[in-house]
């Protein structure tokens, strides 16, 4: 009951996050059942695993923006160290991750109701004769493996909420400043990333629209080089914010500079793993996209499944900056209050947002020129 209660409480902004969270759902659950349809409707085992195999990049996406909502979500956030309606912090846990499922569940019945309405199942077909042959129209669906496919995403995201949901920590702490630990990790990890790509890659030049859109093979050497380039900048991310700050302290900084370049240390543990994980979509659309034009054609499933992994990394880092905008509340009033004029604020806030850009955007431009080298370069 109280899950419900959380679910229909909340101010419109957080209400409008959670319903993002229903519609990466939906969005992940639609593209599960065309997988299925397609299984259906087509001979080739390979194909179809193929098919579903590629779900499984929005899936993790989804996954990634519903832990970031509900970590962020007020109801749900520990006030003066303990956590809120008196609950404990397996309660608290419990809580996060049965109203994070409600939401995600909603999504797979609209998830659902899209699908049958794609397949002509509901007495029209909106989407034409040829979307609903793809989705398998006059095929009989498996009443288990539909709710199986619509059960993942609420039982994934449950499981991820109720696992990185924030429990009381000690009141008073001050942010820590001394440079996150994950960056060795996260160099090492892309280093492995490169090398299983150039050794199991077998000759390709990487990532491809063409390969998205599924008209080809792609070697699983590929997909398991680019899942560890990922998860490498996903480990890397604070530590690079990190670095970035202290560049910006470097020299003989003024006042704007050193308070830009401390702010910048202090949040980097809170933003820096959602840069890594822009980066990482950033270097993959770049790799995709960026060399021939003949393969930027792509089909409509492709095209839902790429936007919704950029929205969903796009909201979780809009979020990441929100959250660190909570987080200087008192700090900013502190400062106001001594006499700090608004536009050094401002200003501090600039260079952060400049340091950043300038130390990201060559990295990704890197990282896709280096995933995509031939083999033996």
């Amino acid at each position: 009951m109280l899950s419900l209660r959380l679910v229909r409480g909340g101010r419109p902004l957080v209400q409008a996050r959670r319903l993002l969270v229903s519609a990466a759902s939906a969005g992940t659950g639609f593209l599960l059942l065309a997988a299925l349809g397609h299984a259906l409707s087509h001979d080739g085992a390979a194909s179809s695993v193929r098919h579903l195999a590629w779900c499984l990049v929005p899936l993790a996406a989804t996954v990634y923006v519903a832990a970031a909502v509900s970590r962020t979500d007020p109801a749900l956030r520990p006030e003066r160290g303990r956590p809120p309606y008196g609950l404990s912090p397996r309660g608290l846990r419990l809580l996060a991750g049965t109203a994070t499922a409600a939401f995600c569940a909603l999504g797979s019945v609209v998830a659902l109701l899209l699908f049958l309405l794609g397949r002509g199942s509901l007495g029209v077909r909106p989407l034409g004769d040829g979307a609903a042959k793809a989705l398998g129209t006059g095929f009989g669906l498996p009443v288990a493996a539909v709710l199986t496919l619509l059960v993942l995403v609420p039982a994934a995201t449950a499981v991820a909420a109720a696992a990185l949901t924030p429990v009381p920590a000690t009141p008073g702490t001050p942010p820590a400043t001394s440079a996150p630990p994950g960056l060795p990790w996260g160099v090492a990890l892309l280093a492995a990333g490169f090398a299983v790509r150039a050794t199991l890659g077998e000759g390709t030049a990487g990532l491809s629209a063409k390969a998205l859109a599924g008209r080809d093979g792609v070697p699983g050497g590929v997909v398991a080089g680019w899942a560890l380039i990922a998860a490498g900048l996903a480990v890397a991310g604070p530590g690079i914010t990190w670095l970035c700050g202290k560049l910006l302290q470097s020299g003989r900084p003024g006042a704007v500079r050193l308070l830009a370049g401390r702010g910048l240390q202090e949040e980097a543990r809170r933003v820096g793993r959602p840069l890594g994980v822009a980066v990482a979509v950033g270097a993959a659309l770049s790799a995709a996209y960026g060399g021939d034009a003949t393969y930027r054609a792509t089909g409509p499933l492709t095209a839902l499944g790429v936007g919704l992994v950029v929205a969903c990394a796009a909201t979780a880092l809009l979020l990441a900056a929100v959250e660190s905008r909570q987080a200087r509340t008192d700090t900013t009033a502190a400062l106001a209050q001594s006499g700090t004029p608004v536009a050094t604020l401002r200003t501090a806030v600039a260079l952060r947002v400049g340091t950043v850009l300038v130390g990201l955007l060559p990295l990704t431009w890197a990282v896709a020129a280096l995933a995509t080298l031939p083999v033996g370069h």
